[in-house]
């Protein structure tokens, strides 16, 4: 029964988060910015259901490594690699939803660029590859000396306490703390804007069409450099249109008309950023908390046992953590249409 759930495991990650690149590839439509961060954990996770899942249940279920010590180096380096590039992707993708709800101008002028977002993914891995991967394939030769038997498989720092604080900070603690920042920052754009919509409630303006206070729009000088953005953003895409489809009678004067149009086209497209952003919200808040819940009993259990040697956590324990680290790649492409 567990070789069953182990192997089933595996396949949900790998098919999972292949229907997710193929869904990139065929789909024009999912071809943005953002996306392109969403690929790049589709790949991560689905390399972790196809390569180091199947390498590790034989060594789950035996308890010994019969695969020899190079392949067991490469399996460490590639699993280490990328569960660490799979959080990173977490917090690159928290950020882009950051910036898309609280800079949205800038972030709209720069969707179009492609090599923004390259240089990025490509820095993630960078960056996932030097946290763990050559004190893996040098720690040994530095020690000058080996503490793995030879049918065991696991890395040379795993009882080293000061080597695996300072790894799990970078690779949980200072990612946790990110992803809470920027989810708290948009949450609180968005009550920010809730509440000024609020007040004002879309209500034309008594005076002048041209007011900075009917429909949410931001005063001169005001705070919130997010809600200046977006209503200039709005304005450029919405109230022109509006004017030819909605024309002047002859009654009406065209400075009439335009101050209708200009008003109710505004509240339009303020709305639905509004409703757009409160859904991004929601959902990453579902992604952030599914990582903390896997990763956490790892990260932790993990300190606990290289300050003790090991002596102080049941194996069963911390293989069961393992296992829920790795849940938390065939959990994401179940979560990816909630972000969109």
């Amino acid at each position: 029964l567990l070789a069953f759930l182990m192997v089933l495991l595996s396949l949900v990650t790998i098919l999972g988060n292949i229907l997710v690149i193929l869904a990139f590839i065929m789909d024009r439509n999912l071809r943005h910015r953002s996306n392109y961060f969403f690929l790049n954990l589709a790949v991560s996770d689905f390399a972790v259901g196809a390569f180091c899942m199947p390498l590790y249940i034989p060594y789950a279920l035996t308890g010994t490594w019969h695969l020899g010590r190079s392949l067991c180096k490469l399996w460490l380096v590639m699993d280490y690699l990328l569960c660490t590039a799979s959080v990173f992707n977490i917090v690159l993708i928290s950020y882009d939803r950051f910036l898309s709800v609280t800079k949205a101008v800038s972030y709209r002028a720069r969707q179009g660029i492609t090599s923004s977002p390259a240089i990025k993914m490509v820095a993630i891995w960078v960056f996932a590859f030097l946290l763990y991967c050559p004190a893996i394939l040098l720690w040994e030769h530095v020690a000058g000396h080996s503490v793995v038997a030879a049918d065991q498989c696991y890395a040379e720092f795993f009882d080293n306490w000061y080597f695996l604080l300072c790894a799990s900070t970078l690779e949980f603690f200072v990612p946790l703390l990110l992803v809470t920042y920027f989810n708290m920052h948009i949450f609180h754009n968005i009550q920010r804007r809730q509440r000024r919509g609020s007040v004002q409630d879309c209500e034309p303006p008594r005076r002048s069409s041209l007011s900075w206070r009917f429909c949410g729009l931001p005063r001169p000088g005001a705070s919130s450099s997010s809600e200046a953005e977006d209503s200039v953003s709005s304005l450029s895409k919405s109230w022109r249109p509006a004017v030819v489809a909605n024309g002047p009678s002859r009654t009406e004067t065209s400075s009439t008309a335009l101050k209708r149009n200009f008003s109710a086209s505004f509240c339009s497209s303020t709305g639905s950023k509004l409703q757009r952003d409160k859904k991004i919200a929601k959902s990453l808040a579902i992604i952030v908390c599914v990582f903390a819940i896997c990763w956490a009993p790892y990260s932790l259990l993990m300190i606990i046992r290289g300050a003790c040697q090991g002596k102080c956590i049941h194996s069963s324990l911390y293989e069961a953590t393992f296992w829920l680290l790795w849940i938390n790649s065939s959990l994401n492409p179940f979560l990816y249409p909630l972000c969109h």
